[in-house]
């Protein structure tokens, strides 16, 4: 489905006809060069804002080429990870001071905690005297990756309790990734305990096959939002029923839109294009159906294009760029 998307949606962007061959379409991005095949997907995309997870890739910048301005996301692990790698004494004290730094010029917090043990986080911080434990463990084991799952506990708790305190979402990645994560241990049910424990706003990440279960967490917890960025590029043609699927309970006002577009600037570009394109579809079906008015429909696809997102994160105002969502 992803590459049948990429062929019928990005190969005109690149100068090609809809559904042009994969070869064909690798000989053209060749012949443009990463450069000008970037910039030409990523400002076909109408992005007025990027969310960067920093921790993935280094300090990617796509409004540099795409237009629009860049905002940070702070992945917590990767700043544990590196204090730990420098050998720093009073490491959760250091991760405290470090995490708050960073955190004051971001928009939100991140977690992968799905990969490294799953997302049965518990409803309460790890005691004192078993975190330390904890963290002697990771440090003696020499892995540079934090997979202890008590220190990982306490590490969420913590970029919660500092996203209350600046006004900032915690991101968790939920659902479907790469091979290293067990499928099982990443449905956002998981999370059940810690939501309910925490006033910190949540938001699950990508989602699929979950997307049913984030859109119930989302309806039973205010805090709660759902994106399903990551799932619209590799579901295609099937992208409406997966939406249509995910505000089937979801609140409208809870929902945002993402590309989660990662190392093919293709998968920013799909994402923007196919969210418009088969919510477009599924509101024109719900007009046709006599279900909502046309004025329900224009904020609704605002809500979820734009404004969600401003709303939950700061430093998100609306601009001249934004006026499409």
């Amino acid at each position: 489905m992803l590459g049948l998307a990429v062929r019928q949606w990005c190969a005109p962007v690149l100068g090609l006809e809809p559904l042009a061959t994969a070869r064909d379409y690798l000989e053209r991005r060749a012949e443009l060069g990463w450069r000008e095949a970037t910039t030409r997907l990523l400002t076909a995309a109408e992005v007025s804002d990027w969310l960067v997870d920093t921790g993935y890739g280094g300090d990617a910048s796509p409004g540099d080429l795409g237009g629009g301005r860049t905002h940070e996301v702070v992945r917590v692990e990767q700043v544990a990870e590196q204090l730990a790698a420098t050998g720093t004494a009073g490491l959760l004290d250091a991760v405290r001071i470090k995490l708050r730094e960073r955190a004051e010029h971001a928009v939100a917090l991140k977690t992968v905690v799905a990969y490294r043990g799953g997302l049965e986080v518990p409803p309460d911080p790890p005691s004192r005297v078993g975190l330390r434990a904890a963290v002697d463990d990771w440090l003696r084991s020499g892995d540079p990756r934090l997979r202890n799952h008590v220190v990982h506990a306490w590490l969420v708790h913590e970029a919660a309790r500092v996203g209350m305190e600046l006004g900032l979402p915690l991101q968790f990645h939920t659902g479907f990734g790469d091979p290293d994560l067990h499928l099982r241990t990443a449905d956002p049910l998981l999370l059940t305990d810690f939501i309910r424990a925490t006033e910190c706003q949540v938001v699950l990440l990508h989602c699929w096959p979950f997307h049913r279960h984030a859109a119930y967490l989302a309806h039973a917890f205010p805090n709660v939002s759902v994106d399903i960025g990551l799932t619209l590029p590799f579901t295609g043609a099937r992208a409406a029923a997966v939406l249509a699927e995910t505000l089937e309970l979801a609140p409208f006002d809870a929902v945002l839109y993402s590309s989660d577009g990662c190392d093919l600037p293709e998968l920013h570009h799909l994402g923007a294009v196919l969210f418009r394109h088969h919510l477009g579809l599924l509101l024109d079906e719900w007009l046709a159906a006599g279900t909502l008015t046309a004025a329900d429909a224009e904020r609704l696809a605002e809500s979820i294009g734009a404004d969600n997102a401003r709303r939950l994160h700061s430093g998100l105002s609306r601009s001249p760029a934004a006026d499409r969502p």
